[in-house]
């Protein structure tokens, strides 16, 4: 069985190599690549001495990186984690097992089912955030996710080879949950301990837009894989301000026989129609949607592993 360790990298020369270490003394048979994505320090230097296989990613950004490897690399397992010693190796054989046993298709290293998370992170906004899109993203798909946006992964082949990266930064975790979820990838979260940082190590990560991006990313997944409901909600929203601006002028007609307020009424009939077509949009979307995932389904009925 071929093993692939995948580290995206940037500026962690102060780390990559124990982590190296650490997963060749867990993996000894497995491949590492290191991904570099433009670093300015001495990662890819150090990968490379450490006896990992060093690729170089010019595009910015760790959803570009995913990509690449996912591309790029053929194994049976892939295993997903940071260059930054926050994910330990030592529970890489907990979250391989169901996928090796077919028990899953996605194993997730879930940091905040023992509370590591919160105590070791020092960024009280990352944990806010996290809390946020993980309810925002379980009621959407009636999921009961803990985790969505650990780095910490491992995927089988099937998995790798065909899911579409679109992402282009941070917001790949977030993407990868969207997308097992809509598709019904078999999930598993196994509970992991988080460590932080190692002092002089920085994080890549900037809440605020970072934070928006993962926002966004939520948003168009939603218009993309639940159509209907996003328009519904948008003709909901056009429908109640019709309702508030028509209904004086229908009043005002049937007690009077005329229409003072012309500008409303014209106004009234616009929001109705809005939100007529916004509805009409998605059902039109729902309907293809539907179709794009029955497609998808063949797809995967004819991939072989």
């Amino acid at each position: 069985m071929r093993i692939a360790v995948l580290l995206p990298c940037y500026n962690e020369e102060l780390t990559i190599e124990k982590v190296i270490r650490d997963f060749r003394r867990e993996l000894p048979e497995a491949t590492i690549y290191v991904y570099d994505n433009n670093s300015r320090d001495k990662t890819a230097e150090i990968a490379r001495n450490a006896g990992a296989v060093v690729r170089r990613e010019s595009r910015q950004g760790k959803g570009n990186v995913v990509r690449s490897m996912f591309r790029d690399i053929d194994a049976d397992i892939y295993v997903m984690a940071d260059g930054d010693d926050t994910y330990p190796a030592e529970f890489v054989h907990d979250l391989m097992k169901p996928v090796i046993d077919e028990e899953a298709d996605m194993t997730i290293g879930d940091r905040h089912s023992d509370g590591s998370y919160e105590s070791e992170n020092k960024r009280p906004f990352h944990n806010f955030g996290n809390h946020f899109v993980k309810g925002l993203i379980n009621r959407l798909f009636r999921s009961d996710l803990r985790d969505i946006m650990t780095g910490y992964r491992v995927f089988n082949r099937r998995f790798a080879k065909t899911m579409p990266v679109k992402s282009e930064g941070f917001e790949i975790e977030t993407e990868m949950t969207l997308h097992a979820l809509d598709k019904r990838f078999r999930i598993l979260e196994i509970p992991i301990q988080y460590r932080d940082r190692p002092p002089g190590s920085e994080s890549k990560l900037n809440t605020v837009k970072d934070g928006i991006r993962v926002l966004k990313t939520v948003f168009w997944i939603f218009k993309d894989y639940k159509p209907l409901s996003f328009f519904s909600f948008i003709a909901l929203i056009f429908f109640v301000l019709g309702l508030l601006v028509g209904v004086p002028v229908v009043t005002e007609f049937f007690q009077t026989g005329l229409i003072a307020k012309m500008p409303s009424a014209i106004l009234a009939v616009g929001l109705m129609v809005l939100a007529t077509n916004s509805l009409t949009c998605g059902f039109i979307l729902d309907t293809i949607v539907r179709n794009h995932r029955d497609q998808y389904e063949l797809r995967q009925n004819e991939y072989r592993e």
